[in-house]
């Protein structure tokens, strides 16, 4: 019976500390400053309107204040491509938010995790289908 009491005891503490430690964790544009590479994969549609493989790395340079620039190396179904990505991003005190490029053709939400030493997110306009992986560059 007192292990019993003991056990319940023991669960009651882990999960009240549990929820507080989710809400200590509090997110800001400057949660994400500095240099993160990432990688892609997804679909994208081509001129005609069909689905095809959207892959690709690149370097994100974010300025902890809602600005961020990249350089994108792709392959969109097989032909590589390089172009710059420049946009602005929203982070939510509860560490997810937006990210819209300033042309409006590419738009993401997005989830910041390890205190911001990797944020992933997925595209939100349609006929896009894909995801990127963010990394704090050391």
């Amino acid at each position: 019976m007192r292990r019993t009491i003991a056990f319940t005891l023991a669960l009651f503490v882990l999960f009240a500390l549990v929820p507080a430690a989710y809400a200590a964790q509090h997110c800001s544009a400057a949660t994400v400053k500095g240099d993160y590479g990432f990688t892609f994969s997804g679909f994208s549609q081509d001129a005609n309107g069909n689905n095809v493989p959207f892959y690709g790395t690149g370097v994100t340079t974010n300025d902890g204040k809602g600005n961020s620039v990249a350089t994108i190396n792709a392959s969109l179904n097989g032909n590589f491509l390089t172009f710059p990505w420049i946009g602005t991003y929203i982070v939510n005190p509860d560490c997810t938010g937006t990210a819209t490029s300033t042309n409006g053709q590419a738009n993401f939400s997005i989830v910041i995790v390890r205190g911001g030493e990797e944020y992933m997110s997925v595209s939100t306009n349609p006929g896009l289908t894909f995801t990127v992986d963010f990394k704090k560059v050391d």
